[in-house]
């Protein structure tokens, strides 16, 4: 019985520790690209949460035609199959923007180190 419980939830336990991990990642760590790369993290978890959201069961795209007459209240919901796949378009402008911001932060100040860049406003 616990064991079902736990692989019925083992996608949102995957989700917390990855929020957690990205989390940590943008709080604690200093280097620009390592600050992506959190943002990254948080990136795939929350395109996890929405798929393990819309996962049905033994259920059938709502675009297959041929499905079997039964399978008309088993159908998968496709909106958060939409919401991921925009969340990723989204998300690669994201990150080639922060790239190109790390890029032009390093060529400015030398260094990509948020402590160092913070003391050199001016």
């Amino acid at each position: 019985m616990n064991g079902d419980i736990i692989a019925i939830n083992f996608p949102f336990i995957v989700v917390a520790l990855l929020l957690a991990l990205g989390f940590y990642t943008i709080g604690f760590k200093r280097n620009l690209i390592k600050v992506v790369i959190g943002v990254e993290i948080l990136e795939g978890a929350v395109n996890l949460f929405l798929i393990a959201l819309g996962y049905v069961k033994g259920g059938y795209a709502p675009i297959y035609t041929l499905a079997p007459k039964k399978a008309v209240g088993n159908m998968v919901l496709p909106t958060p199959q939409a919401l991921t796949l925009t969340s990723i378009v989204i998300g690669v402008a994201v990150s080639a923007l922060m790239l190109a911001f790390a890029v032009n932060i390093y060529r400015h100040y030398g260094t990509l180190d948020v402590t160092k860049i913070r003391r050199l406003r001016g």
